[in-house]
């Protein structure tokens, strides 16, 4: 069965309330028609939520590639899932749940790691890493605090970060990996909902 999304999804001049209320209403019927197995509305609901998602991860990873897996593994959790949400709460915040578990475990064996990873470089590596990448500082105002030039912490960031890539490589491709399949990062919105209905468990 092929849902028709209702006209006017992207209309800019509805309030905010009815607009709320329509979104809820189309992925209402979205969701009905993925659980009989329409494969469009499913890959509808990847393109409607992926970059609310994508944000999220975005500020649990801090990194672009590890967001891009979450919202992955994401979407493949809730497409598997799909049968078992009755509708109680929205799709949007019943996803969200999914990409952000209550059980932050994982998370912080991640800032774990991390940290254990930031530790090995050389005490003036490490420092401009803390400011620039961790402290979240420009370029600019990290040479500042340093008493350095622009080029000088541009240098000991580069190569800290490719000591941290090397030192982080086992873990993140450990992570990058679902079941036995390697998520490719940058497919398309359509090629990344087409590869989660791939993997529909036999009925």
């Amino acid at each position: 069965m092929r849902v028709a999304v209702m006209h006017g999804v992207d209309g800019g001049n509805a309030t905010s309330s009815s607009s709320d209320r329509l979104v809820a209403a189309e992925d209402a019927a979205l969701v009905a028609g993925a659980k009989t197995g329409d494969a469009h509305a499913f890959e509808l609901l990847v393109e409607r939520h992926e970059g609310k998602i994508l944000s999220l991860a975005q500020r649990m990873t801090r990194n672009r590639e590890d967001a891009e897996d979450v919202v992955q593994q994401s979407f493949q959790k809730a497409f598997i899932h799909l049968k078992k949400f009755e509708g109680e709460s929205l799709f949007s915040t019943w996803l969200t749940r999914i990409a952000n578990p209550e059980d932050s475990c994982l998370q912080r064996e991640q800032e774990r790691i991390v940290s254990a990873a930031v530790n090995e470089l050389t005490p003036r590596t490490r420092k401009a890493i803390e400011l620039r990448e961790l402290g979240e500082l420009s370029t600019g105002e990290t040479a500042q605090v340093m008493g350095l030039s622009v080029g000088a912490v541009k240098a000991r960031v580069f190569h800290g970060r490719r000591k941290l890539r090397e030192t982080l490589k086992p873990y993140v491709e450990s992570v990058r990996t679902y079941g036995n399949q390697a998520l490719r990062t940058k497919r398309s919105i359509r090629d990344r909902s087409r590869a989660i209905l791939e993997l529909r468990p036999a009925c």
